[in-house]
């Protein structure tokens, strides 16, 4: 395989920053962009021109650490088993604490190429304010191995500490990375496709119970303005079968160009993967792979998909960074995990360009305000004038919440005492541009060109003052 122009100038500059006497280089690459081909391509040449004797991997998944171990070798032709005669191993983080001095001791008897993919996992420029990872990296590798390469799609923690091995502008506090290739980028190279994100929602939204009735005109409205829990909107059946029996349309389309095609669907616990998975037999007649952290192999599960034609795969979990399915093309988010870096991360899941003639990707997900505003900051980061995010209503729908001793209610204490017959009924539509627009203004994410052309007189008045 020919090497992208950015992995060839990455590696360059690799080379060169080594040569000169720098021994640590950051790599900020989309999602789905290649880090594991150029680290490959990296190490063949270190290796080849005698600067190191081992290449050791670090990675967050067993899946992930095992595709670098592939990689590494069909491109050096060595084993990277850790076994004698191999050129190095591939390992877990969670594998770090388990680690004796033997293997420690490599650093200090050979020269060594240490790889951390998505260090954003480390935390930590110190002892006292690392976490368990960046610690063994501290002590163990940060001033012993020859060189550190460290990889990330998503440079930044959902905490506020430093990650481990980064530098800081001391002005801005933003990590300093030797290399960056974005989104924008891998769209005009055609590495990355051009993502669509769908977001569901509705304008005629009613909590009641026998004491009150409270009306809100989005999701975003109701989340924010009661305490109704997103978590009982993932979980209700309706919207499960609304978000699937979209994201299936938008699949079947897809395959009619390219057969192999899949979609994943995110959940958030194995009980709801396995709900999910009767959604999706029960409704589009179709039989889903599920794979967990509860499976005997999941990598194996994940490897017969990726070379497989099943439509859909259900994960929890273990279908996030670095996981590599080139046929993945649409996806269902429906975890309870919202955090910018796992939504980008699995938005990336089905941005990876293959050889198929349709190279389309969506993203479905309910239309909550953390999510909305972090589909339009990927907005920010697309070519001007691409609108890659809309949305669409969902269809009449009636909830019974099951969590009723955390609810609070949404008007005075009053109308508190009856939890028992608490419904959310859905029962309305709602126009395309109008709610854009009210989103735009309510999570204050205009991209660049998106603030030039709002006119807020036009929007609804229940939006403003």
């Amino acid at each position: 395989m020919k090497l992208r122009r950015w992995q060839h100038e990455c590696i360059e500059l690799a080379l060169e920053r080594y040569q000169s006497g720098q021994s640590h280089f950051l790599v900020q690459a989309t999602p789905a962009a290649g880090k594991t081909f150029m680290t490959a391509n990296l190490a063949n040449r270190l290796l080849n021109n005698g600067d190191i004797d081992l290449v050791l991997c670090f990675s967050p998944s067993s899946i992930v650490a095992s595709e670098f171990s592939t990689v590494l070798s069909d491109i050096t032709r060595y084993s990277f088993d850790g076994k004698l005669g191999a050129k190095g191993q591939s390992i877990t983080y969670q594998k770090i604490a388990y680690l004796d001095e033997n293997f420690w001791a490599l650093f200090k008897k050979f020269k060594v190429l240490a790889v951390f993919d998505e260090i954003h996992h480390c935390s930590g420029s110190h002892d006292e304010n690392a976490n368990k990872w960046g610690k063994e990296i501290i002590k163990n590798i940060q001033d012993k191995a020859t060189y550190t390469l460290a990889l990330t799609g998503t440079p930044w923690r959902s905490d506020a500490t430093p990650i481990t091995l980064s530098k800081y502008c001391s002005s801005k506090g933003k990590i300093q990375c030797d290399y960056v290739y974005s989104l924008v980028d891998a769209i005009r190279d055609n590495v990355c496709r051009l993502p669509k994100i769908i977001a569901i929602d509705n304008d005629h939204i009613k909590l009641t119970n026998s004491n009150f009735t409270k009306y809100f005109s989005s999701f975003g409205e109701l989340l924010s303005g009661s305490s109704f829990p997103y978590t009982e909107l993932i979980h209700d059946e309706n919207i499960i079968i609304n978000l699937i029996k979209r994201a299936d349309k938008q699949l079947n389309i897809i395959r009619q160009s390219n057969p192999n095609a899949g979609g994943l669907v995110v959940a958030s616990s194995v009980e709801h993967a396995l709900k999910i998975v009767e959604i999706i037999q029960h409704e589009l007649n179709e039989n889903a792979d599920i794979v967990s952290y509860k499976e005997n192999c999941p990598s194996e599960k994940i490897k017969q998909y990726t070379q497989g034609t099943n439509k859909w795969i259900v994960s929890i979990g273990m279908i996030s960074e670095g996981t590599n399915i080139p046929r993945l093309q649409v996806c269902c988010h429906l975890t309870n995990i919202k955090t910018e870096l796992h939504y980008r991360q699995i938005l990336g899941r089905i941005l990876r360009v293959t050889h198929g003639e349709n190279q389309e990707a969506t993203l479905f997900m309910p239309a909550e305000t953390k999510l909305i505003e972090y589909a339009y900051r990927v907005s920010e980061d697309i070519p001007a004038q691409m609108n890659i995010v809309s949305f669409e209503t969902i269809e009449n729908s009636t909830i019974t919440p099951s969590i009723k001793d955390n609810m609070i209610s949404v008007l005075d204490s009053t109308d508190e005492s009856d939890f028992d017959n608490l419904i959310l009924s859905i029962n309305g539509s709602f126009t395309n541009s109008v709610l854009t627009d009210s989103y735009e203004s309510m999570t204050n994410t205009f991209g660049r060109f998106h603030q030039e052309i709002i006119n807020f007189e036009d929007l609804p008045a229940r939006f403003y003052g």
